[in-house]
């Protein structure tokens, strides 16, 4: 009888931390290279992304914008995972990403345009390294794996991070997308945002394995798993996915354990699956708290920096969401047009009988 060991990563896999919640660093050997300048802009960024979408709920709510799904908590995630990388990269976002859209290249303004269902809101700059946010849960997965490859035939130095939820871990363009990526060794990173729960469903009920990192090994990816509340531990695990990537190395799943402190959309209601002991606890890991925290030992940063990003912010939203509003609106001829470089016949012939 063989002695050969059968049994796979069955043991649980501690998450990747640099900061305490009271911004203490509990690894150094882990700490990412970052200048004072870039830890201030880091924790500006975080601090700007948590106002605009409080304000960007308050749109919401008045009608101005559409669809929304709110982002705070999910700061260090975003906002550090899109700091990692070079603006060469390409970032292939799920419905709430749109930080790191923004964050990578794309005007807010624009991001407000694509919330309100206009279709300039997805006409991308050029040299904007993006697509626009995927609502078919796990479809941007694809999308990335894709680029990932155009990089690696045309032998560029570059990556394709992706984005989804813990929910889009259940869908089977994770796995076709994880199983490509191994076997092609593309330089691509899974960003998985485990907040705990997809829409009202608890991570429990979405998987029997030890956590969503281990599913790389499947793949024949590497798998890490992180501390999704400290933004230091997001950049470094990305800092190191992305040099793999462009080293050959192959692709990186990154599991984040992360928590969204409003509501999945503005039509939810997390009283009804959330109990305020649990929001209770994960409030005390803030991110942007955490960094405040350590940046404010380093003499780096105050309150009153807090409060002056704070009113950049809402300035910043104020005029965004004015220019968006003051867009020409929409018409089907418009639209029509918008869709190729010149317009194929049967779509002109559409037009006109419309007009």
């Amino acid at each position: 009888m063989s002695k050969v060991p059968y049994e796979v990563y069955t043991e649980e896999v501690e998450a990747l931390s640099v900061l305490s919640p009271d911004g203490e660093i509990v690894n150094e050997a882990l700490m990412p290279e970052l200048t004072d300048d870039q830890l201030k802009e880091v924790m500006r960024r975080m601090v700007f992304t948590r106002t605009w979408d409080e304000r960007a709920i308050n749109l919401g709510r008045q009608g101005r914008l559409g669809f929304y799904a709110p982002v705070s908590g999910q700061e260090a995630t975003m906002v550090g995972s899109e700091f990692a990388l070079q603006k060469e990269d390409f970032v292939c976002p799920g419905y709430r990403d749109m930080p790191q859209l923004v964050w990578h290249g794309l005007p807010l303004y624009q991001a407000f345009l694509y919330s309100r269902g206009h279709q300039h809101g997805g006409q991308i700059p050029e040299g904007v390294n993006v697509l626009m946010p995927q609502i078919i849960i796990g479809a941007q997965i694809l999308h990335a794996m894709g680029i990932a490859m155009g990089f690696k035939l045309k032998k560029q130095k570059q990556v394709a991070i992706t984005y989804t939820g813990d929910g889009g871990s259940s869908e089977g363009d994770f796995y076709e997308g994880l199983n490509y990526a191994g076997v092609y060794k593309l330089p691509v990173i899974f960003f998985v945002q485990n907040n705990g729960y997809a829409i009202t469903t608890p991570f429990a009920k979405q998987t029997a394995a030890l956590s969503i990192a281990h599913k790389a090994v499947a793949a024949g990816i590497k798998g890490v798993k992180i501390d999704g509340m400290d933004v230091l531990a997001v950049i470094k695990a990305v800092q190191d996915a992305a040099q793999r990537g462009r080293d050959g190395e192959g692709a990186t799943l990154i599991e984040a354990l992360t928590y969204r402190f409003k509501p999945h959309s503005l039509s939810d209601d997390t009283s009804k699956y959330r109990t305020k002991e649990e929001e209770g606890q994960w409030s005390e890991k803030d991110p942007i708290n955490r960094l405040a925290k350590y940046l404010e030992k380093k003499g780096l940063w105050t309150a009153e920096d807090t409060e002056r990003v704070r009113a950049e912010a809402k300035e910043t939203v104020a005029e965004q969401i004015k220019k968006a509003e003051k867009t020409e609106k929409m018409t089907v001829s418009g639209l029509i047009d918008s869709m190729f470089e010149v317009t194929p016949k049967h779509l002109e012939e559409q037009k006109a009988d419309f007009q």
